[in-house]
């Protein structure tokens, strides 16, 4: 169980720096405007939304160029972003940075023998985002390990060690190979570390929940190592895909949608050889928490356990 994560306090300090700039706003303004006053406040509430706004404007023009997926219709994007709004507290305002700790990781005797799992979040998040997945879990009497992963803005080949021992601890009390569920780079990390590992038998099966397995869109705009290596025909993914042609992935499920804000054009999300599932209408952060995608995910955890 990790006992620190730079991401949390990297989040608890910029809701630190909004609220203080919200209220000196209001301090200032309200005596001259109340009208004023609020105005502002909104407005720097309404940043991030204004953000996520932007990026379902982009998807709705890159994706056009994409055949192999149903285009999302202005509405279909409409409640999609009106979604992620409410993902977004939940998710970036809560758990990240307050609660990243619960529910710990569980590990206890009584799951010997059951198929595990290691849970691998995606790029500027940690452990907690996975919190309802780990309540479940933990309600099931299943082993798991959720990990975080930094340096936070490292590259993904980084996080090979952290993974592996994930997978060696959940491996080493249940003596069977646990599934890997992953959301976003979660699913890019969980592919290097295979690379690195050079087994796929270690594992069960590989779930990505709207991971860029070709890169995404929005990469281009990053200059952090790990953005950097989710550029669309990227040098990082090519290297990746040639090693995959000489040892193949493990049996894989790809959920992918149109709603995706961070991994588009959508057919990114696919790999060739994996069961592609579509989540019509589903945004990025909201894909990993929908029912579909946890009862498939849950029924491959009771399947028949394979030995290590």
């Amino acid at each position: 169980m990790p006992q620190r994560s730079l991401l949390a306090w990297l989040l608890r300090t910029a809701l630190a720096v909004q609220a203080a700039l919200l209220l000196s706003f209001l301090l200032w303004r309200w005596p001259i405007s109340p009208v004023q006053a609020v105005a502002g406040a909104l407005a720097i509430v309404g940043i991030a939304p204004l953000v996520l706004a932007i990026q379902f404007v982009l998807l709705r023009v890159v994706a056009r160029s994409d055949s192999a997926v149903p285009q999302a219709s202005a509405m279909e994007l409409a409640r999609a972003w009106i979604g992620e709004v409410g993902s977004l507290v939940r998710v970036f305002y809560w758990r990240l940075p307050f609660r990243w700790q619960a529910p710990p990781d569980f590990l206890d005797p009584a799951c010997t023998g059951r198929t595990g799992a290691v849970l691998i979040h995606g790029f500027v998040c940690n452990r907690g985002f996975w919190a309802p997945w780990l309540r479940r879990l933990r309600q099931q009497q299943q082993a798991h390990v959720a990990v975080n992963l930094e340096p936070v803005f490292g590259s993904i080949d980084d996080y090979v060690p952290i993974i592996e021992a994930a997978v060696q601890r959940v491996t080493r009390l249940t003596g069977a190979a646990p599934v890997l569920i992953c959301h976003s780079m979660g699913g890019l990390a969980a592919r290097a570390w295979l690379r690195a590992a050079g087994d796929g038998g270690r594992i069960a099966h590989l779930v990505t929940i709207g991971s860029p397995h070709h890169g995404t869109w929005l990469g281009r705009f990053s200059n952090m190592p790990n953005g950097r290596q989710m550029r669309q025909r990227g040098a990082w993914i090519a290297d990746l895909e040639r090693a995959e042609a000489l040892s193949p992935l493990p049996p894989s499920t790809c959920w992918y949608s149109n709603c995706d804000n961070i991994v588009f054009p959508p057919s990114t999300a696919m790999l060739a050889h994996a069961r592609n599932r579509f989540l019509p209408g589903e945004a990025h952060v909201a894909m990993a928490f929908h029912p579909d995608v946890m009862t498939a995910t849950f029924r491959l955890l009771e399947a028949p356990t394979r030995p290590t």
